[in-house]
């Protein structure tokens, strides 16, 4: 990590000014359902997928595997177009003592849980984070949760504004079949992910069966996002569900 610092501030050294962003392989937001629909032990599921995903030795060798060998994260957590927030800003992450540091700050936030679901309010918070200290070779948003959009405007609509700046956007959804609050389970969640959220070229979603499978399902998800390779197979071999943008997105 102290290499890895030193590179960052020699890069800074070289620019003409002090707005100069730092080059990386990858800005990635994270953006991660906590409203209501989500109890406390799957919102536990949820981070620890995250901590274990950033501290595996795969996750690390897509990172390293990059043309500059370093990636920005940033990750946010998300309810009603209201509760948009940046719990962790920008880290640059490059090795495994900075892998190791970022779930580390995951494992430290506090557990929050708000009412409705926008994503489009997601999308529109994430997408206003980049360009901000890192200048990366592509730009992700990765939006996890369990339900469709009930709050804010349509999800479609800020999708396509944030792929026409450049943006590409993932999805996680996680089908689960237990009511939310009075209301039925969600159907094809995964067929909503794919036509209302995801978008940009190369954009996909991989679908967690249910919480328990979210550490397998996140893992998958990040090193093909890293690494911005096909991954059909190594994702079916992890368990998860892979579903691929339709053509023309």
């Amino acid at each position: 990590m102290r290499l890895l610092a030193t590179f960052a501030a020699f890069l800074l050294l070289l620019a003409p000014s002090a707005k100069a962003q730092v080059p990386v392989d990858l800005e990635l937001v994270l953006a991660v359902d906590v409203s209501r629909s989500i109890d406390d032990e799957e919102g536990r599921l949820q981070r620890e997928g995250y901590m274990a995903a950033f501290t595996n030795p795969r996750v690390i060798e897509a990172i390293q595997g990059g043309s500059l060998g370093a990636i920005a994260v940033s990750y946010v957590e998300w309810a009603s177009y209201e509760y948009q927030r940046t719990v962790i800003p920008w880290m640059l992450i490059g090795d495994g003592e900075s892998a190791a540091a970022f779930a580390e700050k995951i494992g430290r936030l506090p557990r929050v849980s708000m009412s409705w679901t926008s994503i489009s309010g997601a999308i529109d918070q994430s997408a206003r984070l980049f360009g901000q200290g890192f200048r990366g070779t592509r730009r992700v948003i990765d939006i996890s949760g369990d339900g469709v959009n009930n709050n804010g405007r349509p999800a479609s609509v800020a999708r396509d504004e944030a792929v026409a700046k450049g943006i590409v956007i993932n999805g996680l959804p996680i089908l689960n079949d237990r009511p939310n609050f009075g209301r039925p389970a969600e159907r094809n969640l995964d067929a909503y992910y794919e036509s209302e959220v995801i978008g940009g070229p190369g954009s996909f979603l991989i679908a967690a069966e249910d919480f328990n499978a979210f550490g397998s399902a996140i893992l998958s998800k990040l090193i093909r996002e890293i690494a911005a390779a096909p991954g059909a197979a190594r994702a079916a071999a992890l368990g998860a569900k892979l579903r691929p943008a339709s053509p023309g997105e």
